[in-house]
């Protein structure tokens, strides 16, 4: 733990201009997406653009990939927060069922798998398991988020915890400290969204 902790203080200081411009519109997005504002989806987008670059160069291309849908459903999400909004111009949450949980499951630990294997065999991936699950369960996390489903900070919690140790152990100490932080803002965003909405429950 101490030799962990140690080269991450010696990561961050050889943190590159582009990291903390990324981290920093990372935070102001999932700031505003605890808020419910749809300009959350400007300043994801942005830092999906520079965290694209910097997983590309860190050999975690499956994360890199992630980056890129990233950007595509920061168009959709702001779209998506415009059009369905209540007086007071934040956009309306709700529940997602059960069923459609299930599903996403299984498909997601069997597309983990799959590609996991792709990724140890054909690429120079650092973390093939680690990197395959993450990217498969932030698609959903992600889809969840556009439509306003109040689950998706559920995923996030358990997703960002892995992607910190992930983006860590491949010296991108600010990033990794970047997805700490989402986590604990995920839980702060759980119970936020959850009083909004106890328990309607939508598609």
């Amino acid at each position: 733990m101490t030799a962990f902790l140690g080269q991450l203080l010696d990561d961050l200081r050889a943190t590159s201009l582009l990291e903390g411009a990324t981290v920093l519109l990372g935070l102001v997005y999932v700031v505003l997406a605890v808020a419910r504002s749809r300009w959350c989806w400007v300043y994801g987008g942005l830092s999906s653009a520079g965290l694209a670059w910097l997983s590309a160069r860190a050999a975690v291309p499956m994360q890199a990939a992630l980056q890129v849908f990233y950007v595509l459903m920061a168009v959709y999400g702001f779209a998506r927060w415009s059009a369905d909004r209540d007086a007071g111009g934040h956009v309306r949450v709700g529940w997602w069922p059960a069923r459609l949980h299930i599903a996403a499951w299984i498909a997601i630990a069997a597309a983990t798998l799959l590609t996991a294997q792709v990724l140890a065999h054909h690429t120079q991936a650092a973390r093939p398991l680690l990197d395959a699950g993450c990217t498969w369960g932030s698609l959903l996390a992600t889809w969840l988020a556009a439509r306003a489903r109040i689950e998706n900070w559920l995923y996030w919690i358990v997703i960002d915890a892995a992607l910190g140790v992930l983006y860590a152990s491949q010296a991108l100490a600010l990033v990794a400290l970047l997805y700490f932080v989402y986590l604990g803002v995920a839980t702060v965003g759980f119970a936020a969204w959850s009083k909004r909405l106890p328990g309607t429950v939508a598609p």
